[in-house]
């Protein structure tokens, strides 16, 4: 097979060069590749089953294919097209069968089988130890033990499964960009932030535009006094990738699909359920655990939340004329409601935080906790609006670098997620440096000013970077578990949700705020209405979560569809028992629930809460150590937590940095939910 002339997806020598890939860029080089891949993995079946003649040829060629595959996958995440979407579904059943192939592969399960029972495995590093028995693990999950008749069944659902998820996230963004709404009539924007309104003024047209990407949809929701208005825009956002709107995008069909397929695909594995099969590799034990762990929060959190219902609506009725408070009142309500009990609103807040002060602000925070600087490097982007910058430790050696884009568009998903371009791993001598790329949603700049960003945008970016943390920081010299590489993932967010933590610190806070007008820092007597304000509404918060997280798990756990009951009627029974707000009965929110359904959250959105478990008492070392930005306990949490990625189990690590078992205190005190 020839190799193509300058094939960008080819190259990884140097930086990805996103700018230079074009859809016809893709199938000849994933071809290339994955023939490579089957060359290596043929080699390897008649290796010596030792690390270096068996283990490390196969990851190579898994790099590269993985490394280029990633890159399209980036492309389709944030800069689709209709090229580049067909160039992306022609080429995923063959990444999808190449895994799945391997997966199957019952010589290299025997060579990993026969490398752990080995004299030299008791000489490898614990991580490479840990590899081999991660590989081993995923064999078995990945069907090498099933019936040689069965094999065929098992490709062809996993196949399925590719093809229904990248399709469900499709139809999302596709349907969150079919509607607008164009308003003409300026009365009818009373209470929307004048720079939403210079972002929803067209170029070259009459009118006001207002989308459901979450810049243009929340500020509609949280302050436009025209209720109509926050009604459309609500059913428009409830009901997306429905049969409410057009059939071709309508999402029910595959979830109705999704479903089956996984619950066949663990039971052709022996286990009776997906969720059983998914919780394999995670911390939590077992289905039951986790309801058990999610429905003692929703007890301690619901009195909490009726408290709050019973505020909002008593509100509502008597200050704003709302005798019943429907969905599309909630966020207006709430945002009144905290403007006349801590006088201050959220606009408010937001001229502080101007995009290039929060992240002086952020860097700043890493580099005094971690002994890394950061500064901006130049690199190929796939768009003109990311950024790209070096991490570099005390001595000035690379540690690694990330991409930043933050602004919403129309071809980007919604949502804010880091993954990983490169990942740490040494080569003989030399050590290949992590890269990370995070993406988040936020408003561009308008009128000649900087990003403004909301204190909820600036704890998603702290969320956010914590994961690009979690993958730079790490110390773990091999593939497979460095970084979040071989993390369970439900202790995945533990980095991430820890990083929130420091945007509610005074010492934090005063080093990244900045007035967009006058330069002022964020006056001290706001930031106590702030914190003041932190928990404000945290019963109906943490009960939504929750919500969620159950119907995941009975979804994939106990839930048979049948003609009589449909994923709705799991979803009303689920709220029944958890929920102290109920939508609307035509809210669809299951069609776009991408986590589940599109990516890798599916009996594992529960994860977000444990981990949160985790990352709040592990953020409690540093308040007891009295000074949030305290270096030597920044250290210990590097070095016990990020630097070992996934070459440990993560309860060993949070034991190690903790010195105990995880306690929900920290957790229920953060959340307003015990006295302090």
């Amino acid at each position: 097979m020839d190799k193509l002339p300058d094939n960008p997806l080819l190259e990884f020598s140097g930086l990805p060069r996103y700018a230079d890939v074009r859809p016809a860029h893709v199938a000849p080089a994933i071809d290339l590749l994955l023939a490579e891949a089957r060359a290596a993995v043929a080699r390897a079946e008649q290796a010596p089953p030792a690390w270096e003649t068996f283990i490390e040829p196969l990851e190579d060629a898994s790099e590269r294919l993985g490394r280029a595959w990633g890159l399209v996958s980036h492309l389709h995440a944030v800069l689709d097209n209709p090229e580049l979407r067909a160039a992306y579904n022609e080429n995923l059943p063959k990444l999808t069968q190449f895994w799945t192939e391997l997966g199957h592969n019952e010589a290299l399960f025997a060579k990993y089988r026969a490398l752990r029972d080995s004299p030299a495995f008791a000489a490898l590093t614990f991580a490479r130890q840990r590899i081999v028995e991660n590989a081993l693990r995923d064999f078995r999950l990945g069907g090498a033990e099933l019936p040689a008749e069965v094999k065929p069944r098992y490709a062809q659902i996993q196949d399925e499964l590719a093809r229904l998820g990248a399709k469900f996230s499709e139809n999302l963004l596709d349907a969150t960009n079919a509607f607008a709404i164009v308003i003409e009539d300026e009365a009818r924007l009373a209470g929307i932030p004048p720079d939403v309104l210079q972002a929803a003024q067209q170029d070259g047209a009459s009118g006001w535009k207002f989308t459901l990407h979450m810049p243009s949809y929340l500020p509609v929701m949280q302050h436009a006094e025209d209720r109509a208005l926050r009604e459309a825009m609500y059913r428009a956002s409830a009901t997306r990738a429905s049969e409410f709107g057009k059939p071709e995008l309508d999402n029910t069909p595959l979830i109705s699909s999704i479903l089956p397929l996984r619950r066949e695909a663990a039971r052709l594995l022996g286990y009776p359920s997906y969720a059983e099969l998914s919780l394999v590799p995670k911390m939590a034990d077992s289905p039951a655990q986790v309801i058990e762990f999610l429905e003692d929060l929703a007890r301690r959190a619901r009195p909490h939340a009726e408290r709050d219902l019973a505020e909002l609506q008593a509100f509502a009725r008597d200050e704003l004329g709302l005798a019943r408070l429907e969905a599309w009142d909630l966020s207006f309500a709430s945002e009144k409601l905290r403007q006349r009990r801590y006088a201050f609103s959220d606009q408010e807040v937001k001229q502080y935080f101007p995009e290039d002060a929060v992240l002086a602000g952020l860097y700043r925070l890493v580099e005094t906790l971690y002994g890394v600087r950061i500064a901006p490097a130049r690199a190929p982007l796939w768009h003109d609006e990311v950024r790209f910058f070096d991490m570099r430790d005390a001595r000035g050696a690379l540690v690694g670098q990330f991409y930043m884009d933050l602004y919403a568009r129309d071809t980007k998903r919604g949502g804010a997620w880091m993954d990983d371009a490169v990942s740490r791993r040494r080569r003989g001598d030399s050590m290949q440096a992590p890269i990370a790329r995070l993406v988040c949603n936020f408003s561009r700049p308008v009128g000649g000013k900087p990003a403004l960003f909301t204190h909820d945008e600036v704890l998603t970016l702290f969320h956010e970077f914590g994961h690009g943390l979690h993958h730079l920081l790490t110390q773990v010299d091999d593939l497979a578990v460095s970084g979040i590489n071989g993390v369970e993932w439900d202790a995945v967010e533990l980095p991430s949700q820890f990083m929130e933590n420091f945007c509610w610190e005074w010492d934090v806070l005063r080093h990244m705020t900045r007035h967009v007008d006058t330069g002022a820092p964020l006056p001290r007597a706001l930031y106590d209405k702030m914190l003041a304000a932190k928990n404000f509404q945290s019963g109906l918060a943490m009960l939504r979560q929750i919500e969620f997280a159950v119907f995941d798990m009975r979804l994939h756990w106990n839930f048979e569809p049948a003609a009589q009951s449909s994923v709705l009627d799991l979803l009303r029974e689920v709220r029944a028992r958890i929920a102290v707000l109920v939508p609307p009965e035509w809210n669809r929110f299951p069609n776009s629930f991408s986590h589940i359904f599109a990516g890798g959250y599916a009996a594992g959105y529960y994860g977000y809460k444990w981990a949160e478990v985790l990352s709040a008492d592990a953020y409690a070392a540093f308040e007891e150590a009295r000074d949030v930005l305290d270096a030597p306990t920044g250290a210990r949490f590097r070095d016990e937590v990020l630097a070992v990625g996934g070459s440990r189990p993560a309860a060993e690590s949070f034991r190690a940095f903790r010195g105990r078992e995880p306690s929900v205190e920290a957790l229920l005190r953060h959340s307003g939910m015990i006295a302090t």
